[in-house]
């Protein structure tokens, strides 16, 4: 299991590096003459037609809707392994990273509320500041090094696994369009098939995406959005095969779908979306009431609801603090949970997607809100961690 989670963490930290070099090269890209081609590119129409059923979106769409679907693939794959055998497989593992997950969603939310409750457009907005980018975090903590106990990392997954639920529990909730009944009745219909593969105990995937595609588009058709259709598949996908010496089909998959997401789908996002014409934006754009929520939300709401939280449930005795794990060092985590920067990004284009907004200024917010908790945390962990590596990290 160890293994496991140390192979996982280095994927996860090198995929945060290659974020972070996306996200410089799309900022100076639209900060450049090239961004008229940046535009051009993100703007490119694509189409896929069979008889009367069409699907033509902007390259930009197909990005957020379809590759982001295969992203929420692999999430889910991951929670129901996590789930059913892994750190969230018992009521001790669960309480800490799931109250910090909650508090890391409530009280983010409540700050970027204090700012723009009285303007209904910008409400929209309120669980931007709501989730972890977990690729991100952990490219940071690879900058300590063997410093970092094994422990401490896993805390950090397992947080960003809670907040994932929460994030997806979100976009089903509150980002939907209007809905289209026929749509949902065909996404419906193609739930209990999956679901006769998986007790049937067909370990091929094959059929699994087959219908998978079949329930994404009926989901993108249907107003709710379409990255939702990959978690519903990935819990279809059978964790072990019968009769195949423990065999997992959804850990091979997980393992062979994650370096394509970690270095191809992850950072052709964050290039698509974080390249943001800085171009009149000033401390007054920032000092607006959405940046500004979004900024405080998640350098602010995030360490406090993260850091708050885990610590009641320590008092109360319902959790234990991770081993070889110091207060100072868990409340360097809870900074480094403000990095919301993929996670954030997304829900900023549906909530504003839906409601029109100048939404330049919000992925500013992000950014900043991102880099402040990137160099806090950094800070904070290098002067708290021992300045030798722990037998743990290794």
């Amino acid at each position: 299991m160890i293994d496991t989670i140390k192979e996982f963490l280095k994927l996860e930290t090198a995929g945060g590096l290659m974020l972070m070099g996306a996200t410089v090269v799309a900022l100076i890209v639209a900060n450049s003459p090239l961004a008229s081609y940046y535009a051009m590119f993100l703007n490119i129409p694509v189409a896929v037609q069979v008889g009367s059923l069409e699907v033509a979106k902007p390259l930009l769409l197909w990005i957020n809707d379809g590759l982001m679907a295969v992203f929420f693939f692999l999430v889910g794959m991951e929670l129901k392994g996590e789930i059913l055998e892994g750190e969230l497989s018992s009521m001790r593992k669960v309480v800490m990273p799931v109250a910090a997950a909650l508090g890391g969603i409530i009280v983010p939310a409540l700050v970027y509320l204090w700012f723009n409750y009285d303007d209904p457009v910008a409400r929209a907005g309120w669980a931007i500041p709501a989730a972890t980018d977990i690729a991100f975090a952990l490219g940071i903590l690879a900058l300590l090094g063997s410093r970092v106990p094994i422990a401490l990392k896993v805390f950090l997954v397992s947080l960003a696994i809670g907040d994932d639920i929460g994030a997806i529990v979100i976009i089903a909730l509150f980002y939907t369009d209007d809905l289209s009944v026929t749509a949902l009745v065909f996404a419906a219909i193609t739930v209990p098939i999956l679901w006769v593969l998986n007790y049937r105990g067909v370990t091929k995937v094959e059929p699994y995406l087959f219908v998978g595609v079949i329930l994404w588009l009926a989901v993108l058709k249907s107003g709710v959005h379409a990255t939702l259709a990959g978690v519903v598949l990935a819990f279809f996908i059978p964790l072990r095969a019968q009769n195949e010496n423990g065999r997992s089909p959804l850990r091979e998959l997980e393992h062979n779908l994650h370096p394509t997401v970690a270095f191809a789908i992850l950072p052709l996002f964050a290039f698509a979306n974080a390249g943001i014409n800085l171009t009149g934006l000033s401390v007054d754009t920032l000092l607006a009431p959405v940046p500004l929520g979004i900024a405080l939300g998640l350098f602010v709401g995030k360490q406090v609801g993260v850091f708050l939280f885990a610590a009641v449930v320590v008092w109360l005795g319902l959790a234990e603090r991770p081993k070889g794990v110091n207060w100072m060092s868990l409340y360097g985590v809870s900074v480094l949970s403000g990095i919301g920067f993929t996670m954030s990004l997304f829900i900023s284009s549906l909530a504003f997607e839906i409601s029109p907004h100048d939404i330049a200024s919000d992925r500013l917010g992000i950014l900043v809100g991102t880099v402040l908790s990137a160099v806090l945390g950094y800070l904070v962990l290098r002067f708290s961690l021992p300045k030798v590596a722990s037998d743990e990290s290794q």
